[in-house]
């Protein structure tokens, strides 16, 4: 019997981490921490994190490109180009 009880308080457990992690989730957005703090249904938060990261995603790419065209308009030898490569990959 007490298999039982330590499963089931192991789901809710389970349960209050996720919620947690919702909770963490819809603070970091700002689409919804803009909004209003009541709480939004999970489904939408996690459409709305997919939506931010691949938003984030897409900055880092064009700011990537930028870059990229900042260091060929420049005088940089290659050493330099490597260690400024190297500096922003980690």
């Amino acid at each position: 019997m007490s298999g039982h009880r330590s499963s089931r308080d192991s789901v809710f457990t389970d349960e209050n981490e996720i919620n947690d992690l919702v909770s963490r989730l819809q603070v970091m957005l700002p689409q919804l921490n803009q909004r209003n703090n009541s709480r939004q249904p999970v489904s939408k938060i996690l459409q709305e994190t997919c939506c931010h990261i691949k938003n984030l995603q897409k900055a880092v790419e064009d700011l990537s490109e930028k870059l990229s065209k900042l260091m060929d308009s420049m005088d940089i030898s290659d050493i330099d180009r490597r260690t400024i490569e190297e500096f922003l990959q980690q």
